[in-house]
């Protein structure tokens, strides 16, 4: 068994976890046999003390240590749901070159104004924090090979599941 990654990328608040969350549900819900783990960033982050250093060379190296921690789980389960920020392509390329056909890349897309009014951890609130993509030197990197992209401006959640199990299963 080798797990199919689902590697849902964005900026923080567009719904990337929220959607992970929907997704393991539905895979209990249609086979509760089916092994899936769901891989949030923020959570990771912490478990490995990494929180306060959002430089560009930090999140490459926690992105490097979600892979790591992926790849040593691959192999145990159906479905790991990856919810990282994870704004640097080269990451994500790695994470592509690594898991080959089973790596699937959803960028969950969503206006910076939705973003702010959406705010679950109220960080788009706070005048002193730097937000990647937003307001802070890193800026979210596109891809150019084929991704799965989900608008949550546009699209319903049980809507954006849908097009990410269509494209998957």
């Amino acid at each position: 068994m080798s797990a199919k990654i689902l590697w849902l990328t964005g900026l923080s608040g567009s719904g990337k976890s929220t959607l992970a969350k929907l997704l393991f549900k539905y895979f209990h819900r249609t086979n509760n046999k089916l092994k899936v783990k769901i891989v949030d960033g923020d959570y990771f982050r912490k478990k490995t003390k990494n929180q306060k250093n959002f430089s560009k060379k930090s999140i490459f190296l926690n992105n490097l240590l979600i892979i790591k921690y992926i790849n040593s789980l691959k192999n145990k389960y159906d479905f790991i749901l990856a919810s990282v920020i994870s704004p640097l392509a080269k990451t994500r390329t790695l994470a592509k070159k690594k898991f080959k056909r089973n790596y699937f890349e959803i960028y969950v897309k969503c206006k910076i104004s939705s973003l702010k009014k959406r705010d679950p951890k109220g960080l788009y609130k706070k005048k002193n924090i730097k937000m990647i993509g937003i307001n802070s030197d890193i800026k979210y990197e596109k891809t150019s090979y084929k991704k799965i992209i989900v608008d949550t401006d546009k699209n319903t959640k049980n809507e954006s599941v849908r097009k990410i199990l269509r494209r998957i299963i």
